[in-house]
């Protein structure tokens, strides 16, 4: 998309930069930061109307759509008795808990496709009301059923293209997505002559992602005049025809026309005859209590060991930015902020590291005092000598092989501003993570001078990823707590 906007700027002499951040983020930079932008383009308009406090944008308009959907492997699929019928999300939850169906999905508090399926999933628990109301969020049926329906995921993510490409990587049954997503790995599956996935559209639970493009009014009416004139052009019948290339629908749930069958296969179960009745969203105040709920009670509980660096190196002002962001995590009055609170059936284990391993500090659950007391000992621990970033990472892994692996998504987090050079190295690291058997994730913060191919080797080994904590720490580790 950037380059079909660039088209576009370049032949108006209009230079674009972009930022791109998720959903949650969106919403947060809208509230606070809003003048700072001439546009904004979330995945879905719900980012602007929770974000848009002081009413600064117009003009939002729908520049092309892609359903949320089940995205499940096609034998699978089939002996579930889930193609060529409507599938309800009833039926999915007994798949689910007949322990027939496992699937990775985006976290409903952070990305919009995870927000917008868990939005569907709860007006299909609730009957399909009308509208939902915070009551209904209190019902313990409810409660018990969406839970029930979550503990199928296996990994969570902050990113809609990073759960697609893990999926590419890894061995899971079904994925979680926007159909567009789904396409594009289709496509790759096939060039790896890999079995595709097959799309389910779950009937009474559907939301489509509707990818509205708004202009943020900073009083400039000559960026008023180019906004115009560039949004009419990404509506232009060539435009949409390439978004149609690129597995995008255009219009809003109707049939698709002109719709290629190489991209909208119908041997993926993409109907382009079918119209799509996507659900009304909630009202914010309902929304926003749905995101809370999420997060401190109905989501499938994370097992969390943060390694963090104390070599000497991060003495001083490093030492203070971990610190700082390691607060908003754990203080629960500001991690909610962010929708990053803990639930009560949260495991949460702090690995203070040097040239050894200086401590293990465990918290159950989201007590804000124990919270708060996990806390100060990380802030009263000084930095001091050498750096060995396996062997609280081994720790870790040899924990997570003695806990049920059902109960919790696992993560570990590692952040480090240095090269390792001292005790265990990643050989060691390598024989501890096959034989522990399990589908645990490392996710690296980097900061200061620490070493890309170390850390990029680690990632690449456990399905992880490398986040760049050197210019916002505090941003870095938001995003990856997003993951579990």
């Amino acid at each position: 998309m950037e380059q079909i906007v660039n088209e576009f700027a370049s032949k108006n002499n209009v230079q674009m930069k972009f930022k791109y951040e998720g959903s949650v983020d969106i919403m947060l930079e809208l509230q606070k930061n809003a003048s700072k932008y001439d546009a904004v383009w979330p995945a879905s308009g719900i980012w602007i109307t929770l974000g848009d406090r002081d009413h600064k944008v117009k003009y939002a308009q729908s520049i092309m759509t892609s359903p949320v959907v089940f995205g499940i492997k096609k034998s699978l699929a089939k002996t579930l008795g889930f193609v060529g019928k409507d599938v309800k999300v009833a039926d999915i939850l007994k798949a689910i808990r007949e322990k027939k169906l496992k699937f990775i999905m985006t976290s409903a508090s952070q990305s919009n496709s995870g927000a917008s399926a868990y939005i569907g999933f709860l007006y299909a628990l609730l009957g399909n009301p009308e509208y939902i109301t915070t009551a209904d969020l209190e019902k313990p049926v409810l409660k018990t059923e969406i839970t029930d329906l979550l503990s199928g995921i296996n990994r969570s993510s902050g990113s809609s293209g990073w759960l697609k490409d893990l999926y590419l990587k890894g061995d899971y049954d079904a994925m979680v997505n926007y159909e567009s997503l789904i396409i594009e790995a289709n496509q790759e599956l096939l060039k790896k002559g890999k079995e595709p996935l097959y799309v389910v559209y779950p009937v009474d639970g559907l939301v489509i992602a509707d990818s509205q493009l708004g202009y943020i009014d900073n009083g400039d009416p000559l960026k008023d005049e180019f906004f115009k004139g560039l949004q009419a052009y990404l509506l232009s019948e060539g435009v949409q025809l390439k978004l149609l290339q690129l597995g995008r629908r255009t219009g809003f749930a109707g049939e698709l026309k002109n719709a290629p069958a190489t991209v909208f296969n119908p041997d993926w179960g993409i109907d382009v005859q079918k119209i799509l009745s996507p659900i009304k969203l909630p009202a914010e105040d309902v929304i926003l209590k749905a995101l809370n709920l999420y997060q401190s009670a109905f989501r499938k509980p994370s097992l969390t060991f943060f390694c963090l660096d104390y070599s000497g190196s991060m003495s001083g002002e490093r030492s203070d930015q971990l610190k700082k962001a390691m607060s908003i995590l754990l203080d629960q009055e500001q991690a909610g902020k962010y929708f990053l609170q803990s639930s009560p059936d949260d495991l949460s284990i702090v690995i203070p590291f040097s040239g050894t391993i200086l401590n293990a500090w465990h918290v159950e659950g989201n007590n804000q005092n124990d919270m708060l007391q996990l806390l100060e000992k990380i802030r009263d621990l000084a930095a001091d000598g050498n750096t060995d970033i396996y062997s609280p990472v081994i720790l870790a892994l040899d924990q997570i092989s003695k806990i049920d692996p059902e109960k919790y998504i696992p993560a570990i987090i590692l952040m480090t501003d240095g090269e390792s050079n001292t005790g265990k190295n990643y050989e060691d690291l390598e024989l501890e993570w096959k034989k522990n058997g399990r589908d645990v994730p490392i996710f690296l913060i980097k900061f200061g001078d620490a070493s890309d191919k170390q850390l990029e080797q680690i990632a690449d080994l456990t399905n992880g990823a490398v986040f760049d904590g050197r210019k916002d720490l505090i941003s870095a580790f938001r995003k990856v707590k997003g993951y579990n």
